[in-house]
């Protein structure tokens, strides 16, 4: 990626400009895709998005190439398997989670015709976009990733609190919380 463009200042750092300037904040309307990044943000708790993304084909191939339908049938063997895998993050209680979130994510998918069509309805299907000047303007959590947390929690899932939760928004698109000078803020504006 050329390096003159103007970019949020975490896009900055050469480790994370493929990803700010690909990903981040792309609206997503798959599945799948959706999982991979629950699965990620749950992990990345109390981490940086850094060691996660390092991690991240360790998490892919430790965890099915994310596909839900397999976590969600792992064993406490499979637990044990993953505790001994130091290509992803070894905490019990994360890896554990990963697994029953997985199963709720098919609840949800199965009671909604797929995940994606229950969790956009947060925003009523379009992603939130938003006109911060500056990277300290940027909340680390709002209102609404406090509700949603809220309701997951109710529906089970686990290492999903608000915080988590608007890192997740915003990563897959749900909020665009590219910098208004950052060259990608008008790019992801319109979603697939």
């Amino acid at each position: 990626m050329a390096t003159s463009l103007s970019r949020c200042p975490w896009g900055m750092q050469a480790e994370l400009e493929q990803y700010h300037d690909t990903e981040w904040g792309v609206p997503c309307f798959d599945d799948r895709r959706q999982f991979e990044f629950l699965i990620l943000e749950a992990a990345q708790a109390g981490l940086s998005w850094l060691t996660i993304l390092k991690k991240r084909e360790g998490y892919r191939q430790c965890f099915a190439e994310f596909a839900p339908e397999q976590v969600a049938a792992f064993t406490q063997a499979d637990v044990e398997r993953l505790m001994l895998t130091p290509e992803i993050v070894r905490n019990r209680k994360k890896i554990e989670s990963t697994i029953s979130n997985a199963r709720c994510f098919l609840e949800i998918a199965a009671r909604h015709g797929s995940f994606c069509a229950w969790f956009w309805r947060f925003t009523e299907g379009k992603p939130i976009v938003n006109h911060w000047e500056t990277a300290q303007a940027v909340p680390a959590h709002t209102p609404l990733a406090q509700s949603m947390a809220k309701e997951m929690k109710r529906l089970g899932f686990s290492f999903l609190g608000p915080t988590v939760l608007y890192s997740h928004m915003q990563a897959t698109g749900m909020v665009n919380d590219h910098l208004i000078g950052c060259f990608r803020h008008s790019q992801v504006q319109v979603a697939p």
